[in-house]
Formats: C-alpha cells, sequence, structure tokens
C-alpha cells in the first residue's frame, strides 16, 4: 500500500481542524485532513453548536410571535412542534458544510473520510466505510477529534425516552415534560429553550450553582430568570439510577427524590473522541474522559504531535477550537507563537437571555486582594431595550479602581454575545489604552444596546468619588 505524504496531517474537521489547516496551508505546508464522518464540519456543525443555536432562534422567534401583543390583538397565533422548529437547524446546516468545504478546495487541501489510526509517530492508516485503507504520512499531526457526551454504563440511550445532546435533535415529537441530568452550559441552554417551549422542566445541578465559572452577581441573575420562567432547579444532587416506564421515566436521586417526566436529558460531562486512534502505538496515554494532556503549546508527549478543542477538554468552545488550532499550526511550522492568540476568550452561554464573559469576576479578584470597582448598566432603563421588549439583564465592568484599566466584562441579556466583543477590543489594548476612560469619552449610537457601555462606566466612575 503505498504511502502519500504531507507537511501537516489534521484529524478532525470541526473548528480546531479547520483553524489548524487552514493556518498551515497559509504558512505555505502541505496539508491533508482526515474525517471520520460523511460530511466535514465536525460536531460543531452537525450535532453541538450549529443546529442547537438555530433551534434556539426559531423556538425565540416562535416565543416572540406567541408572547407579542400585536399579533395578538390581530388574532395571529402560531403552534409549531418541536421537529418543525429544527427543520430550521437542517437547512443552516448544509450551508455551512458547504461553505467550509469551500475552504478545502480552495486551499488544495485534500479530505480523506475515514477513522484514523496511527500505525507508527509518522504514519496514519485511513480506514474509509467501504473497507478500504490507505496509508499517510506526515511531519507533524494536529488531533482535533472533539468530544461526545459522556454516557454512564448503566443507563440505555438507545431508550426512545432517553437523551443526550448528540441524540436530542433526533426528537420526533413536542414531550410535556424533561428531566435535565447536569446543570453545566449544555444543561442550562436546553433547560432554557424547552422551557420556551412550555414543557415542565426540571433542571438537576450536582454542584452548589449554576455554571460556578461565572460572575456570582450572573449566576443569580441566571438562576433567577430560569426560576422565574418555571424551571424547577435542583442543586448538589447525586444520581442513583434510571426508572424506565411505558408512560415516562424516573430519575432516581441519591437524596431519594424521584423526578417523573415524558423524557430524560443526560448533559453531565463529556468524553474526549481519542479512542480507536492507536494512540497506545505511540505512547499518548488519553485520562479517563478520553482527553488528552498538552503542554501550553497544545504539544502532547509526542511534540510533533499536537491536540486542541474539546478532545483537551475546558474550555470546550467553538471559538476556542478555532484559535488553538491556528496557534498549534503556528508553533508547529515556527518554532513559536504570540500567545495573544489564546488569550482572553471570551464564553457565550446561549440561554435566553444569553451570558458572555470576559476577564476576571469579582470572586477572582476579591482573592486576589486586587482593588477594583464595579460599574453597571440594566437593560431596562435602556431605550433600545425598551423600544425590543428585551429588558431583561444588564452588563457590568470591573475596573482597577486607580488605573481605571478593564478587568472583566459580564454581560446577561439579548444579545450579550456580540456585545461583549465591544469591551473585549479595548481590553485588548496595551497599557493606558485599556481604559474606563474609551467608554465614558466614545459617542455611542443611540438608541443601540451598545450604549449601555457608556452608562455602565459612567455608574463605575461616579462611585470612585
Amino acid at each position: 500500500m503505498e504511502s502519500q505524504t504531507y507537511d501537516v496531517i489534521v484529524i478532525g474537521s470541526g473548528p480546531g481542524g479547520e483553524g489548524a489547516a487552514m493556518q498551515a496551508t497559509k504558512l505555505g505546508q502541505r496539508v491533508a485532513v482526515v474525517e471520520r464522518f460523511a460530511k466535514i464540519g465536525g460536531g460543531c456543525t452537525h450535532w453541538a453548536t450549529i443546529p442547537s443555536k438555530a433551534l434556539r432562534h426559531a423556538i425565540f422567534q416562535l416565543t416572540s410571535v406567541v408572547n407579542n401583543k400585536l399579533f395578538r390583538d390581530a388574532g395571529i397565533s402560531v403552534s409549531l412542534s418541536f421537529p418543525e422548529l429544527l427543520r430550521t437547524a437542517e437547512s443552516v446546516m448544509e450551508r455551512q458544510v458547504e461553505m467550509r468545504l469551500g475552504f478545502y478546495e480552495r486551499n488544495n487541501v485534500p479530505v480523506f473520510h475515514g477513522q484514523a489510526r496511527f500505525r507508527d509517530p509518522h504514519t496514519l492508516e485511513v480506514s474509509d466505510q467501504f473497507g478500504g485503507k490507505r496509508d499517510l504520512e506526515a511531519r507533524a499531526f494536529v488531533i482535533a477529534t472533539g468530544s461526545r457526551p459522556y454516557r454512564p454504563p448503566d443507563i440505555d440511550f438507545n431508550h426512545p425516552r432517553v437523551f443526550d445532546s448528540d441524540t436530542i435533535l433526533t426528537l420526533d415529537y413536542t414531550p410535556r415534560s424533561i428531566t435535565i441530568f447536569g446543570a453545566g452550559i449544555v444543561g442550562c441552554e436546553y433547560a432554557s429553550m424547552f422551557r420556551n417551549l412550555e414543557l415542565k422542566v426540571n433542571l438537576v445541578n450536582t454542584r452548589d450553582k449554576l455554571l460556578e465559572f461565572l460572575d456570582d452577581e450572573i449566576i443569580d441573575a441566571l438562576s433567577y430568570h430560569l426560576r422565574d420562567r418555571g424551571v424547577i432547579i435542583r442543586h448538589r444532587e447525586v444520581y442513583d439510577r434510571v426508572e424506565l416506564l411505558d408512560d415516562g421515566v424516573v430519575l432516581h436521586l441519591k437524596s431519594g427524590k424521584q423526578l417523573k417526566s415524558d423524557i430524560v436529558f443526560w448533559a453531565a460531562g463529556r468524553t474526549g473522541n481519542s479512542d480507536q486512534m492507536g494512540l497506545e502505538q505511540i505512547s499518548i496515554q488519553p485520562n479517563h474522559r478520553g482527553q488528552l494532556e498538552v503542554n501550553d503549546h497544545f504539544q502532547t508527549s509526542l511534540p510533533h504531535v499536537y491536540a486542541v478543542g474539546d478532545v483537551i477538554g475546558p474550555p470546550a468552545l467553538a471559538s476556542a477550537a478555532y484559535v488553538q488550532g491556528r496557534y498549534a499550526a503556528q508553533h508547529c511550522i515556527n518554532g513559536a507563537c504570540d500567545r495573544a492568540l489564546i488569550a482572553d476568550i471570551p464564553t457565550g452561554i446561549y440561554t435566553t437571555p444569553e451570558i458572555s464573559s470576559l476577564g476576571k469576576t469579582e470572586r477572582e479578584l476579591t482573592a486576589a486582594g486586587v482593588p477594583y470597582e464595579v460599574g453597571h448598566a440594566m437593560f431596562k432603563s435602556l431605550a433600545r431595550a425598551q423600544i425590543t421588549g428585551q429588558t431583561v439583564g444588564m452588563l457590568k465592568l470591573l475596573f482597577h479602581r486607580e488605573t481605571l484599566q478593564i478587568l472583566g466584562i459580564h454581560c446577561f441579556g439579548a444579545n450579550a454575545s456580540e456585545i461583549i466583543h465591544i469591551g473585549q477590543a479595548i481590553m485588548s489594548q496595551p497599557g493606558e489604552q485599556n481604559s474606563l476612560r474609551y467608554f465614558i469619552n466614545s459617542t455611542f449610537n443611540y438608541p443601540t444596546m451598545a450604549e449601555a457601555y457608556r452608562v455602565a462606566a459612567l455608574n463605575g466612575y461616579n462611585r470612585l468619588f
């Protein structure tokens, strides 16, 4: 079997793989991509980020019509099933695949479809679905195979009432109730979506608070808003077993609680897609969750084999995976890369309303003894929010009391994932250019949500005197 030789081979075509492949080819390398599924784009495009966000937007549009007095007074009512709402996602996914395939074609990067398995440190065997095999050789590799939901062995995920984030988008009816075990990003996002469809929602959290990595004020706002919408949140719970019935499913908790609902959604933990890759052949050992250990430059225990994205664990964001891929490719080819590329990556959480954050939380600044102050802009006081009716939320700025340097930005509300980037641009500036004064002295269009930065900056500045 004749081998084909490349400079860099990327395994996986999700955001991490795409970032690595495009960066490497732009730096003049001969690059190939291996993708085990029939279509490129990875989990991000086909069963995670893109379809879930498209579904979320469809639900938002539906609820906007249902709750709008203008439409109600006109006698307009809309009722759509879960499968009907999912159809929106399908067209978006197809356009994303077509666009991304064009990236590889225009840059002459071949995509080999099949399961990649290391035969030795510089050779991959790729097995396709028809039984064909080929060898690919390279000087360096980037593993960007992503992750999948963790599945406890005692739960039957083939049962029609049991779902995880990979299978929930195959739900072919609208249930009346759902129990979500796991209140991380995925659990909170789907709790918000299903509640907006008027389902009864149990959200079971194994920790003390929702999304503990966020600023406490944002956590409190999210918890209040979910509860205000009718989501039942249960903290500090431990899973015992799942009981499958003809008319539903019962989640048994160690505390003795029994939560019955039409379906159960398991959203606790992820497993890295590192199995069946022959990593034992090259002495790379995944951890107990299938994740690969890497150094600060995304190198595994073999320096010429890099790993990026969800397969290395947190932050497990599509945006983070893409820049990690770019960083790995630059480091692999040039021997170095500017750390600024992977610094200060914003978090985007697509609950309704959205959450986005960047930089330090109050909890972190307090622990570090940093003299900081807080500036708030409540969305209910912004003209644009009043016009759109999306008045829930706030923008929160944390800044140094003496230098006025922006230390953290936390946003809860409509368009939070977009609004955050205004502050990100200022936070990334060197020295004195990163200052609260920028927002105080800049003119923002009126009425806009961006105006929240001026309101928050003035609110915080006034606290200094």
